[in-house]
């Protein structure tokens, strides 16, 4: 594909990367004499307080008199335990995605009747606009599907009749049409990703009626339309645990900012997508993927302890993988002792991969998840509590279903636009203010640019 952007001179080039890195540099020490509370977190990790919720919570320490205590990491949905409502699900052996999506965007449990209906406002809702693949899926083709979606979700914006309506009804219509499309729309533009990309086949699957969201994707995503009933719960099980998670976390938080701004839902959700896609966001489960690859490659006796410490070692003083000196998958904003998303997934995975050519990776990715904390404070001089996060085993349960990296984040966009919407709703009833916080000016002073 040609390269639209003007070319520039070399020499004009490097004065203007020069004066870029230069003009946007501000010294460190700055922050903290002012106050400023760099990504909205206190001196102890803590977040910033900037709004309240009702939707779901959070929860990884305790804060007495100034002190913060580590706990083991809860996550509830509108008051219920997430391990609890995944055990139920599980117990009854049904999918559950869809009763989280109901649950978080009306706020209680549904009747078996009002899930029934509910499941087929979805199911009714994955037909696109007349030319809508072609013209917007197949072409311009993209190699990041999280783009495909963030622009498809724009361009949805044209086919709705009253598309700035903030009104009740619309707002769910526009939620529930995007939680049914946003699967098919990341399975195709894979599949357009993959043939103008890699030049393989294109595959265009019709969705069957009547099928979960789970099962439509592996049934959509697959040459041979074939999965387990194992598979498609273990894939419901993730979506479960990916559809909400607060809102702090970067892209809830940017839905609700924009949302603060009295903008169309199309546009708040498509920037939602935008935040999620960034590799200290969504984008984290990849490279936990990269890491896991580097790893088994460099790693020649996966049962041997000390081999597998020795190069976890080196991956955190900077002199392997990435050299970064960071363990991906370790480590949250809230959590200390655990995350419960981790767990719910660590236990599945083992599961899944039990009695498989997995079984081997599971149990090398297990002592990574062990190992990593002891080494990362012993290295780093710190006594700070980290625990493995969802990302650290999201990564290998999609390979073991079968679902191509590209899908990783556009997976967890699919899960999360039923908490964005909750948090949109939320904020349109009850914000009532655009969001506007300050910067504090240090250099008023414009330089002509040479």
């Amino acid at each position: 594909m040609a390269n639209h952007f003007p070319a520039i001179r070399p020499e004009s080039r490097e004065a203007l990367i020069q004066r870029y890195i230069e003009r946007n540099t501000v010294d460190p020490a700055l922050f903290e004499q002012y106050g400023v509370k760099r990504g909205l977190r206190n001196s102890d990790g803590t977040g910033v307080v900037v709004g309240i919720t009702r939707i779901s919570n959070v929860h990884g320490y305790l804060v007495s008199e100034g002190d913060k205590y580590p706990i083991e990491g809860e996550l509830t949905y509108r008051g219920y335990n997430i391990k609890d409502l995944v055990r139920e699900v599980e117990e009854t052996d049904r999918f559950g995605f869809e009763e989280i999506c109901y649950l978080l965007l009306v706020g209680k449990r549904p009747s078996e009747k009002g899930l029934k209906l509910f499941q087929e406002s979805i199911g009714v809702s994955r037909d696109l606009p007349e030319h809508f693949i072609g013209d917007y899926i197949m072409k311009p083709p993209t190699r990041n599907i999280m783009n495909l979606l963030e622009r498809s979700i724009a361009n949805l914006y044209s086919y709705d009749e009253n598309p700035e309506s903030t009104a009740p009804e619309h707002e769910l219509q526009v939620a529930i049409s995007l939680l049914s499309r946003l699967p098919r729309i990341a399975v195709l533009g894979y599949y357009a990703k993959r043939s103008y990309y890699d030049n393989e086949s294109m595959i265009i699957h019709q969705y069957i009626p009547g099928q979960s969201t789970a099962e439509t994707i592996l049934s959509m995503l697959r040459a041979n339309r074939e999965f387990t009933h194992e598979e498609a719960r273990m894939l419901d099980t993730m979506l479960m645990i990916h559809a909400e998670h607060g809102g702090g976390n970067n892209s809830t938080f940017t839905c609700r900012c924009l949302t603060s701004s009295g903008t169309d839902p199309y546009s708040a959700y498509a920037g939602a997508i935008g935040s999620l896609k960034g590799p200290l966001h969504g984008g984290a489960n990849i490279k936990v993927s990269e890491m896991f690859d580097d790893i088994k490659a460099n790693v020649s006796n996966w049962e041997d302890d000390g081999e597998v410490a020795d190069y976890i070692r080196k991956i955190v003083n900077k002199e392997a993988f990435d050299r970064q000196g960071l363990v991906y998958g370790m480590g949250h904003a809230v959590y200390t002792l655990s995350d419960p998303r981790a767990d719910i997934c660590r236990e599945r995975a083992r599961r899944l991969a039990a009695g498989t050519e997995f079984e081997p990776e599971f149990a090398l990715l297990e002592k990574v998840a062990d190992m990593s904390p002891k080494i990362i404070g012993k290295s780093k001089h710190t006594s700070k509590l980290i625990c493995p996060n969802i990302d650290m085993f999201s990564g290998l349960v999609y390979r073991m279903l079968g679902i191509p990296e590209d899908l990783f984040t556009p997976l967890f966009a699919c899960a999360r636009m039923a908490g964005w919407s909750a948090h949109r709703f939320e904020e349109l009833i009850s914000g009532k203010r655009i969001m506007r916080p300050a910067y504090k000016a240090i250099d008023a002073e414009e330089d002509e640019l040479e």
